[in-house]
């Protein structure tokens, strides 16, 4: 195999293995459209490191302990789906009850005595929803390794690589998924920009139907 056609390889390899990281990035810029670009980098990089760590974990169970990992291989499918619709039910259900809240705030009457109360308890319900909207770091953690989970299987893939080249492999696969996911979430704060409050919601939805797509497609091949 030439440079060329490894490095090629693993570009396509990693833009594959990459397409469900992307489509959380897009969700969570739904989520946060006006999400700061340190968050967008913490995001990307945690998804890209993930999809490095995983491949090289998947070549290692392959080198060192096939048999355990032909066994854990039939549980990635159910564990992908479990923390997709959590990260997803979660999204859903403060999409939900934040925009109660935010209705119940606009509609309450305000009289002259109670202006100013009235609007610390406008800020605050606004200063609440605010917060709702950041990732944290467990939910970050949880997306990163339900998206990259499935590249385990890539152990198999790069198995006949030395660790030199395994390891290169898996750079190049990180390297591709950050580029991805820096995309995926511009596009979701671009479309969620537009949503208004409806996108958070959207944002939910489409993380529950990538785990089922993962679960399906892992279940079936």
């Amino acid at each position: 195999m030439t440079i060329y056609s490894f490095v090629a390889n693993s570009i396509l390899l990693g833009i594959g293995l990459a397409m469900d990281a992307f489509s959380v990035s897009m969700a969570n810029g739904l989520h946060d459209p006006k999400m700061k670009e340190k968050i967008k980098i913490k995001i990307a990089g945690t998804f890209a490191f993930f999809q490095f760590l995983m491949p090289m974990l998947g070549w290692m169970f392959v080198h060192f302990v096939l048999e355990s990992f032909t066994q854990f291989k039939i549980c990635i499918p159910w564990i992908a789906l479990a923390m997709l619709l959590y990260i997803g039910g979660k999204m859903i259900y403060e999409a939900i009850t934040g925009d109660e809240c935010e209705d119940d705030s606009v509609d309450a009457p305000l009289t002259k005595g109670d202006k100013n109360d009235g609007e610390k308890t406008h800020n605050t319900t606004m200063n609440n929803h605010k917060d709702k909207v950041v990732l944290s770091n467990h939910e970050l953690v949880i997306q990163g390794i339900a998206t990259s989970i499935d590249a385990l299987s890539v152990g198999f893939t790069i198995a006949d690589y030395k660790i030199f080249m395994a390891f290169l492999c898996a750079i190049i696969i990180a390297f591709v998924t950050f580029i991805i996911c820096i995309i995926g979430l511009k596009i979701g704060a671009g479309v969620g920009m537009r949503m208004a409050g409806k996108a958070s919601l959207l944002g939910g939805v489409i993380l529950i139907i990538i785990g089922i797509e993962i679960f399906v497609k892992g279940i079936i091949l």
